[in-house]
């Protein structure tokens, strides 16, 4: 039995989080690790037996109390969202890589039900490049059995606020062993309640990595259990079915219920996993580059059938048309519909209008129209992104003036630079010097108006350029004052060329200084793709605005490729706006 020791990181928001830390047996040196992570309702004491029986002792092992589970603190069985959960992931591998001083690509994560839920979202939101994923009967649809239970919880949350739900499992559904099912019922924190909030995130997450399954990449090994009562299988063989990753295995195992790592027989899934995880770490990682996937890959088909024109008697078709009549007679009376219709619905002005977020329009009808408008799940995504490029900002000035370094910021397609300035506004000390740029001439004028309203003359300027000219990025700064915390925000999501992105990420590279930090945004995935594509129009010559999504897998690599290393990363709860810190290398 390998012993653990018990240990604590702070997480995202400050809460301190519980751990156990086996060290691997027989050395002193740890150079590979496994990271597991517990079903719902249970924490990480109850995996000891999986440390023991997995038998990899040269393997380093940590498993982490969840939030509201354990040892943990928290309302039992409850988190600020599910999103927050996959955050906390995020930061329990990074503490673990620098703590132990583990490349992330020496560690393997084993996902069990819930645990596996939050990993698959955290390959598909954050694009770890940990060195593979072992998933074991992944919760991606659980068994409610009450006919509309899941619209009926949403529509009491949405009434009455978070409650919690009690488990009818039953540790007899779970597993066959008996002396597992003796501990379950015994064990004062097994956690039997959920609450509504984390059920219903865990749904909205596993339908969105089911569905854009192909955007991980990781070699991965699914384990199912055949007589599973309390998650449904479909979704699972759907998800292997469209993953992306190049290696990937998957094993139905007979007889098997829910605790696949805990079941009479589980000793088939432990020699199964120990013999794929084996295999992965005895070969270098499979190379496999995304920097062409515009010409060819998912994302690509997905944007050239968005530029198809639909079926001439479909509903669909007929559905847009309605809509985009709507937008261009009565959707008028809206404020932000009009500047949209005007200017592009991703352009500067609309952004600046959207981060604005009050609602104007004719009458108290396109006032409520507005609103409508401005409520949208993609325009509150964007919102949520603004707040954590103000963030992103913080975080790279508090590291550069923590270093003894004054700031200088650039921007390099800023809209009317409104985010940037109000990200000034809050930090504790005024940069040496603001540069912002957009091609604009309309965003130009008006983020010299926003300028000289902060008065912030002195030390900004607003000039007219291109951010896809690598010689003009060139010119950000002076080879004896170069910008040390550049941001460029909403311009690679609307260019589907990875060429263009990567001119412009080398042009950014070539300005800044050397241990400078870039912030840069993505769009990993978008619910109303579709409704966009054939409804709206862009700023480019008022044509659709069709969009490429650009998973962070590809979003990382080329910022990696143009000489910057991903540091932290944040996310909306509906996995569609990402915000990225990186460091020049």
């Amino acid at each position: 039995m390998r012993l653990a020791q018990e240990r604590q990181f702070t997480t995202h928001d400050g809460s301190t989080l519980f751990y156990r830390y086996w060290p691997p047996a027989g050395t002193a040196t740890v150079e590979r690790a496994i990271v597991l992570l517990h079903r719902g309702h249970e924490h990480s004491g109850r995996l000891q037996h999986v440390v023991d029986e997995l038998a990899l002792d040269d393997f380093a092992m940590f498993a982490w109390d969840a939030r509201g589970h354990g040892q943990s603190p928290g309302a039992r069985g409850d988190s600020p969202s599910f999103a927050a959960l996959v955050r906390d992931l995020d930061f329990f591998v990074r503490h673990l890589s620098s703590t132990h001083a583990i490349a992330p690509s020496h560690m393997a994560v084993i996902g069990q039900s819930v645990g596996a839920v939050l990993a698959a979202t955290w390959a598909h939101d954050y694009a770890p490049p940990i060195r593979c994923l072992v998933l074991t009967a992944p919760a991606f649809q659980v068994r409610l059995y009450v006919p509309l239970a899941r619209p009926g919880l949403a529509l009491i949350q949405r009434l009455f606020g978070n409650f919690f739900i009690t488990s009818y499992v039953k540790a007899k559904f779970l597993t066959q062993d008996p002396e597992r099912i003796r501990s379950y019922d015994e064990d004062p924190l097994v956690t039997r309640a959920i609450s509504a909030r984390v059920l219903l995130g865990l749904y909205d997450a596993a339908d969105r990595v089911v569905a854009d399954a192909q955007a991980i990449r990781l070699p991965l090994q699914l384990l199912i259990s055949e007589n599973d009562w309390v998650v449904q299988r479909a979704p699972q063989d759907h998800f292997f079915e469209r993953l992306g990753s190049p290696v990937k295995e998957r094993h139905l195992l007979p007889g098997f219920l829910h605790d696949t790592l805990g079941e009479r027989d589980r000793q088939l899934a432990l020699d199964r996993m120990r013999a794929f995880i084996e295999r992965i770490f005895a070969q270098p990682p499979p190379a496999d580059s995304l920097l062409q996937a515009h010409h060819n890959g998912y994302t690509r088909d997905e944007e050239l059938r968005l530029t198809q024109p639909l079926p001439a008697f479909s509903l669909r078709r007929l559905n847009f048309a309605v809509t985009r009549l709507a937008m261009r007679t009565l959707g008028r009376l809206s404020e932000g519909i009009r500047i949209g219709l005007a200017t592009g619905f991703d352009s500067g002005s609309s952004l600046d209008y959207v981060y604005r977020n009050q609602a104007n329009g004719a009458l108290l009808i396109g006032r409520l129209i507005d609103r409508g408008y401005l409520d949208s799940i993609g325009w509150r995504g964007v919102r949520v992104r603004r707040e954590h490029l103000l963030r992103a900002v913080a975080t790279a000035a508090e590291q550069l003036l923590a270093a003894g370094e004054t700031l200088r910021i650039a921007d390099v397609a800023a809209g009317h630079g409104r985010y940037v300035l109000d990200a000034v506004a809050q930090l504790p000390e005024r940069p040496q010097s603001i540069v912002l740029r957009d091609l604009s001439e309309l965003n130009v004028a008006q983020g010299r108006a926003l300028i000289a309203e902060r008065r912030l003359d002195d030390i900004a300027r607003f000039e007219q350029g291109d951010a896809f000219d690598e010689a003009a990025l060139a010119t950000l700064g002076t080879p004896a004052a170069k910008p040390n915390l550049v941001t460029v925000s909403g311009l690679y999501e609307l260019f589907s060329d990875n060429e263009l992105v990567g001119r412009s990420l080398r042009g950014l590279a070539a300005a800044m200084s050397v241990g400078g930090y870039l912030i840069y945004t993505g769009q990993p995935w978008h619910p109303q793709i579709e409704l966009i594509a054939r409804t709206l129009t862009s700023h480019r010559d008022q044509r659709a605005w069709v969009m490429r999504r650009r998973t962070q897998a590809e979003m990382d690599e080329l910022v990696r490729a143009a000489g910057f290393a991903k540091i932290e990363q944040w996310i909306d709860e509906w996995g569609m706006f990402t915000v990225s810190l990186a460091r020049r290398l």
